[in-house]
């Protein structure tokens, strides 16, 4: 059914209004706060605290809780934000980008690496670093997911990141650069998230026993 005329244009105007506000909004959004670097840092003494305590329990917690947190994060932004994203209206995207990078900038890589440094030390008190072949093909196995997870993390998709939020708070942004990297970027988050559920299947493996 057809909608009158007066409320066909109500609702044209409507829409325009919502998108003009996606615009400034983001036009608004405040650069990248610093500030959280205190936050990391914190994180990092917590951390710090914990390998020099020794302590099984607090160690096992650390690597386990940012473990969940980081496998969780990243499965959720790859297989549920991501295509969200691809379906929104460029100034929803961008206003969902400018908001959502600059939080993911300074949470990734501090999950990151307290979860593999956690595990690093919690494997060594555990003794599982000494375990004989196979077993300690199992070992190998997370030392190498975990790396790469961690390299890639850092190296592709935080430099990502970063380019495609200043990128797009530009007044003109370049929207051809923009989609080489977010198609760099879905790759690299495919992949990514096919390594977070591999690490799952290890760690399955180290509780149920080597």
């Amino acid at each position: 059914m057809r909608l009158p005329y007066e409320f066909a244009t109500l609702r044209t105007v409507g829409e325009r209004i919502m998108s003009q506000a996606a615009i400034t909004g983001a036009a608004e959004v405040p650069g990248i706060d610093l500030r959280n670097l205190l936050w990391m840092a914190l994180a990092f003494a917590v951390l710090a605290a914990v390998i020099a305590l020794d302590n099984r329990w607090a160690l096992n917690f650390l690597h386990v809780m940012c473990g969940v947190l980081w496998t969780g994060i990243d499965l959720f932004m790859g297989f549920v934000v991501g295509p969200i994203m691809r379906r929104l209206p460029p100034e929803a995207r961008r206003a969902m980008i400018l908001r959502l990078m600059p939080k993911t900038l300074f949470l990734m890589p501090t999950l990151s690496i307290i979860t593999g440094t956690a595990g690093w030390f919690h494997a060594r008190q555990l003794g599982l670093l000494d375990v004989p072949w196979p077993a300690y093909g199992w070992v190998a196995a997370a030392l190498v997911i975990v790396t790469v997870l961690t390299v890639q993390g850092l190296g592709v998709l935080l430099p990502t990141n970063l380019f495609v939020y200043l990128e797009m708070r530009k007044p003109a942004p370049d929207l051809p650069r923009i989609g080489r990297l977010m198609r760099r970027y879905v790759y690299a988050v495919a992949f990514q998230g096919t390594l977070q559920v591999a690490i799952i299947v290890v760690m399955a493996k180290f509780v149920t026993g080597l």
